[in-house]
């Protein structure tokens, strides 16, 4: 997910989507764990994608204090 994506969307969205990354990084570390994961470098990108969408959201929060 590229951070001009990431900028497009609305405050709303981003909460959701940070849910959602949080779901699959959990589900994934589970994986993990048991030995079922394909591609163990699909946990950083996961780790990198919440990182962008948390930034985002605060430069967001700044924004409007404004």
């Amino acid at each position: 997910m590229k951070p001009s994506e990431i900028r497009e969307m609305t405050l709303d969205d981003l909460k959701l989507k940070l849910k959602e990354l949080s779901k699959e990084l959990f589900n994934i570390k589970f994986q993990h764990a048991t030995g079922r994961l394909d591609n163990p470098m699909r946990i950083p990108q996961i780790k990198k994608n919440i990182a962008r969408v948390k930034t985002i959201m605060r430069e967001k929060g700044l924004e409007k204090r404004v």
